[in-house]
């Protein structure tokens, strides 16, 4: 079945053409970048969180389903939650070394 969501037309207000096809734009997400080439930033956030430490972890080149992976890998491995949001990994708590470790140890080799 087609996709036919109204959402995706919200600019588009009226054709008369009967043979009119509405032209979505479909971005192409990147292919997973061999972890020896990701360049990952692990920082430690506290700003704008309500006082509440968070780790960071940015820079992941890839599809949104492996980001989440590499998110999930990293919350269980560190026993805490967090979240995936806007192409950064947010880990709840205080874990860069930990968590620059755990990379290593998956192939990722240029954490900073």
């Amino acid at each position: 079945m087609k996709k036919n969501d109204w959402k995706d037309r919200l600019n588009i207000v009226y054709s008369t053409n009967p043979d009119f096809n509405y032209q979505l734009d479909e971005e192409e997400e990147p292919a997973t970048v061999d972890p020896k080439q990701q360049k990952l930033r692990v920082s430690i956030e506290k700003k704008g969180r309500g006082g509440k430490t968070v780790t960071v972890i940015s820079g992941f080149i890839g599809p949104e389903d492996d980001l989440k992976e590499l998110g999930r890998l990293l919350k269980t491995k560190c026993g805490v939650g967090g979240a995936v949001k806007d192409g950064e990994i947010l880990i709840q708590g205080e874990f860069k070394q930990r968590i620059i470790d755990l990379l290593k140890a998956e192939g990722f080799s240029q954490t900073k």
